[in-house]
């Protein structure tokens, strides 16, 4: 945003030169000046222009008469008028004719600034609605090198990366959602190789910080700040100049940080502990959670203006149990990663891990799959993988839900509405070796590992479950 091109217009030299200062002093690097209004279609066909900020009353051509062909010219880039004719026509005549604001002079540096961010943000905020549709029209994703650090084949991953190629070139902040373990810092450093910022990509969990550490760690503090402060430092804000800051866990931050953060990505202000001149951030901001914020609002635990400001570009990861075609490629790229890190010769998984692992929920999602490969590649000695390890840690989590726990859902026991009725045991086993066949795909392997059983254990009781069925002539309920 601060690198966005400025143009002012204005005939009197002396407010030109001060306007451009200001904004100069509040951040805005690229910032050119005209006096002659009838050259500024012509520097708008040369230079690129973020935003145009155009003075009314000027010799040759007025503002009034230019501003309809920059309008009609140029529809992309905002025009602020900014003039000392304070009338209330004039205002709506402006506005009709598509100026984006108008001011009246003297104008506060902080509300001149203010408005042209605003502009900036819509001007982008266009940009992207253009190219998502475009985007979404292909299916082809233009920058497959950013995403090489995540393996998939989700249809739902592709169709996230297309997004993100679409909103990362703009400097609005981001908000990752997602379950712990799905892949957030992952995303945001795509994002931000994707965005072209030449500075680093910082990031930082920001759980469990008190508002003193959060302040003094994204923004430095002055030397003599607090007891001990012997040298000023500066913080992560600071570090991640014309970068990416990647705020993690955000849904964590008391309400005194979240004050801090609004105003960071507001005002792209900030003030290091200590000081009393602010200082500006020309930081990208990515933040992540894990929470669901709507429900934090509803507890008076999130600021309502915090979550509306971050609500602008919003990336949902899925997990794991909702991309199942994804488990194979990790499977195989955390056995390579694991063979590797232990000095291994990459061992080859049986052909039915991959269908023992699809029928559990990962609850730690892609995480928990790398942890499970590592502790099996561990413990490999030679030959085919064995799934032992996977069975145990899988059984371990699978743990039963607890008497009571099931709420019956309006006034209906959960039995009776698979069943029709309340069922008897053998009905109940019944039906779960048949669904643990149907998961497992016929393994029975897996299957009796779903149960909790032995595989001579489902075998005896498959037997017996034909013989039943041949008896009654009946079918296993499905």
């Amino acid at each position: 945003m601060n690198e966005t091109p400025i143009l002012l217009v204005d005939d009197e030299q002396k407010l030109l030169k001060a306007s451009q200062l200001l904004l100069m002093s509040k951040g805005f690097s690229d910032v050119a000046a005209l006096s002659d209004s009838r050259q500024v279609l012509g520097y708008l066909q040369e230079h690129e222009v973020g935003v145009v900020v155009l003075d009314l009353n000027m010799p040759h051509l007025s503002g009034l008469e230019l501003l309809p062909e920059l309008v009609n010219e140029f529809p992309s880039v905002p025009v602020v008028v900014m003039t000392a004719i304070d009338e209330t026509d004039t205002a709506v005549s402006c506005m009709k004719s598509g100026a984006f604001d108008f001011l009246v002079k003297p104008v506060e540096t902080e509300r001149l600034a203010s408005t042209i961010r605003r502009a900036i943000e819509h001007r982008a905020m266009y940009q992207e609605i253009d190219s998502l549709r475009e985007r979404f029209f292909s299916e082809k994703i233009e920058n497959i090198a950013a995403f090489s650090s995540i393996v998939t084949m989700s249809p739902k991953m592709h169709t996230l990366f297309k997004y993100m190629e679409v909103i990362a070139p703009s400097r609005q902040p981001i908000l990752i959602c997602g379950e712990t373990g799905v892949g957030k810092e992952l995303v945001a450093k795509a994002l931000h190789q994707l965005s072209g910022c030449r500075g680093e990509f910082v990031a930082v969990n920001v759980a469990g910080l008190d508002d003193t550490v959060f302040s003094d760690t994204l923004f430095g503090h002055r030397r003599g700040a607090f007891t001990g402060a012997d040298q000023s430092r500066e913080g992560l804000v600071a570090k991640a100049a014309d970068g990416t800051l990647f705020l993690d866990e955000i849904g964590d931050l008391n309400d005194q940080s979240q004050i801090k953060l609004l105003r960071l990505l507001q005002e792209r202000e900030y003030y290091p502990v200590g000081s009393d001149n602010t200082n500006v951030s020309s930081a990208r901001v990515l933040l992540a959670t894990n929470h669901d914020l709507q429900k934090l609002i509803e507890e008076k635990r999130f600021r309502k203006d915090l979550y509306y400001r971050l609500y602008a570009h919003r990336l949902t990861i899925p997990p794991l149990r909702e991309r199942l075609e994804d488990i194979a490629p990790l499977l195989d790229h955390f056995l390579g990663n694991a063979a590797r890190s232990f000095g291994k010769k990459k061992p080859t998984p049986p052909s039915e891990l991959v269908t023992l692992l699809e029928t559990y929920d990962f609850p730690g999602n892609v995480r928990e799959l790398e942890a499970m490969v590592h502790d099996a590649v561990a413990r490999h000695v030679g030959g085919v993988l064995s799934m032992e390890s996977f069975s145990s840690a899988i059984g371990i989590m699978r743990t039963p839900r607890l008497r009571g726990e099931q709420k019956p859902m309006g006034g209906v026991n959960p039995l009776e509405a698979v069943f029709g009725h309340f069922p008897n045991i053998r009905e109940v086993e019944d039906y779960l070796i048949s669904e643990a066949m149907q998961r497992s795909k016929g393994n029975q392997g897996i299957a009796a590992t779903m149960l909790g059983i032995s595989r001579q254990g489902l075998n005896k009781r498959l037997r017996n479950d034909s013989v039943h069925q041949e008896e009654n002539g009946g079918d296993l309920p499905a």
